[in-house]
């Protein structure tokens, strides 16, 4: 995982997430964050709403079911992930090139909002595990670069 890129970003939810699972029966969720900058403008006293990104996130395995369960459109979430770049063709035969983050850890915001966390259960079923080992020796990792948008059929990402 050295030199991959790894971001937070604060933002919200712009729909409920999607749940899908790949043909190995891998749960992967996909969603979108929003993050828009905000500024006060002294001159006239008044918060000012900056351009808006729009980042298109993957959750997988458990931690896609578990956004899944716990998060909903407008959900103000912080996110930490690693961005991924990927180029596909259209079905014109045009080139489109995507940035989307994989998401290693998600959470709503407590900045305006509580919750009472939950602790989920381990589950080692239908394509999921229990932890990462991080010893290299990931039986589940592949070497695709493809984070979720849509219809995957593909392995999933390296952790």
């Amino acid at each position: 995982m050295s030199g991959e890129t790894t971001i937070t970003i604060i933002g919200n939810l712009t729909a409920d997430p999607d749940l899908h699972y790949t043909q190995q029966g891998v749960a992967v969720a996909g969603f979108t964050i929003a993050s828009t900058a905000r500024t006060y403008n002294k001159q006239i006293e008044k918060w000012e709403d900056g351009d808006a990104l729009f980042l298109r996130c993957s959750a997988w395995r458990d931690l896609g079911e578990h956004v899944c369960e716990s998060l909903r459109r407008g959900s103000r979430v912080i996110a930490s992930g690693r961005l991924r770049q990927r180029t596909y063709e259209t079905s014109e035969g045009e080139n489109r090139t995507v940035v989307e983050l994989t998401v290693d850890e998600i959470g709503p915001s407590l900045r305006f909002a509580n919750c009472e966390a939950k602790k989920a259960g381990r589950t080692n079923s239908g394509g999921t595990r229990n932890r990462p080992s991080g010893d290299g020796n990931d039986p589940w990792a592949s070497t695709s670069n493809s984070a979720f948008t849509g219809n995957y059929t593909g392995d999933e990402p390296p952790f």
